[in-house]
């Protein structure tokens, strides 16, 4: 009898929890505007002229002027800008694990341990790279900013479906297409929702007394793509892989770290973010589905600059297209889904469709059409690249498809 009692309240105190996390989710969820209808009207900061009032005519202009005061205006404001170390970094590498024999012998699977050191102290980070072993010359790579730890099963190899990895990622395609694929850890460096920044890269880079980011430094973002650029460093030593030809992409939070690495990083040969959405390619302005309070419950996601511009977005002296526009002229690929509303769809389609002005001012071929296209047909021959497909968050294999698809295009037709 008791114990049919407690199984009772157990299940009465389940039951309130979830409907009290489902009560709180939908207060969170009720002031998200998602039909076309109720957007605020909005005016978006010119990408061909300065604060100042000149109007950026040429290539020389853009790559002198324009460009590094909109870079320095989302380091400063939004992501956060990479301080300088108060004593210079020592960085080593060291191979862990080389199996030559990855997926009966096609591919060679290595572990790489890169260690950042100084006079604050030390921390490293993982990189897994997967290279085919039929190459004679070195090869191009996808660079994947990646949830998934690098020593976590999702990277082996799936049983039943053999030329996958257990994270879903199409090995078997990527090097098929003669491909290096590298999976770099997102937070190896840097907490998912790092709130004190105690551990990892960032004491490394504090002034003597400092123990937090100073409100216009690097957030979490900005760290996860400071690791892409140093795992960008390790490749450039490695002759199997062709460092002047890596795509560089992630999916959600780390499409958003993703388009601000290639945007910091000219070295990278192309991005291509999956469902990036607020504080990824989706248009500030509009604040359609998660916005910048909506964000704001990550807390230093971005720099505590940003914080300023809650509910103020039309005050950002920045917008989404001009992160991208600051890919150009290298190209770009942004992927939404139908279902994926919080990620705002359609503002990212029209972000990558007014960067293609500055990609147009560099010779390179945009987006020509503001409506955006119908599902599942991809805009693959194009410096500017676009998708939107049925169903959610999430990257499916049709995203992979085209991925590589755009890849081929830009880096096998040259």
């Amino acid at each position: 009898m008791i114990k049919n009692v407690w199984i009772l309240f157990s299940a009465c105190l389940l039951l309130s929890a979830v409907e009290g996390t489902a009560r709180q989710q939908k207060e969170f969820d009720s002031d998200v505007i998602y039909d076309e209808q109720k957007l605020p009207r909005y005016t978006l900061p010119p990408l061909l002229e300065t604060a100042e009032g000149r109007v950026i005519t040429s290539s020389q202009e853009w790559f002198n002027i324009r460009r590094p005061q909109i870079l320095s205006l989302f380091a400063t404001m939004v992501y956060g800008a990479i301080p300088v170390p108060p004593s210079p970094l020592r960085v080593s590498a060291m191979t862990e694990n080389d199996d030559p024999q990855f997926m009966g012998g096609k591919v060679t699977r290595r572990l790489i341990w890169i260690r950042f050191r100084n006079d604050q102290g030390s921390t490293d980070m993982r990189i897994l790279v997967f290279t085919p072993n039929n190459a004679t010359e070195p090869v191009p790579a996808i660079m994947h900013l990646s949830f998934d730890d690098n020593q976590s099963e999702k990277l082996e190899l799936n049983e039943s479906k053999r030329n996958h990895l257990n994270n879903g990622v199409p090995i078997g395609d990527i090097v098929d297409r003669g491909y290096a694929y590298i999976s770099v850890y997102h937070a190896d460096l840097v907490g998912h929702n790092e709130v004190e920044f105690n551990s990892g890269i960032h004491p490394l880079f504090y002034k003597e007394g400092q123990s937090f980011p100073e409100a216009h430094e690097w957030g979490v973002l900005s760290a996860c793509g400071w690791t892409a650029m140093r795992a960008l460093d390790y490749l450039e030593t490695d002759d199997r892989i062709d460092h002047q030809s890596v795509f560089l992409m992630g999916h959600s939070k780390l499409g958003k770290a993703t388009l601000w690495a290639a945007a910091q990083d000219q070295r990278f040969a192309g991005a291509i973010s999956a469902q990036s959405g607020c504080g990824g390619a989706a248009l500030w302005r509009r604040r359609s589905g998660e916005t910048l309070e909506k964000i704001s419950r990550f807390p230093h996601w971005l720099c505590t600059n940003s914080r300023k511009f809650i509910n103020r977005e039309e005050d950002l002296p920045v917008d989404q297209h001009m992160l991208l526009a600051l890919i150009a002229p290298r190209p770009v690929y942004v992927a939404s889904a139908i279902e994926d509303t919080w990620a705002d769809p359609r503002g990212e389609y029209l972000s990558a469709y007014h960067a293609s002005e500055v990609y147009r001012l560099l010779g390179k071929k945009g987006l020509a059409e503001e409506e955006s296209p119908s599902l599942n047909e991809p805009i693959i021959e194009s410096d500017v690249g676009y998708h939107i497909r049925p169903g959610g968050h999430s990257v499916d294999p049709y995203d992979w498809v085209q991925f590589l698809d755009f890849a081929d295009y830009h880096l096998k037709n040259e």
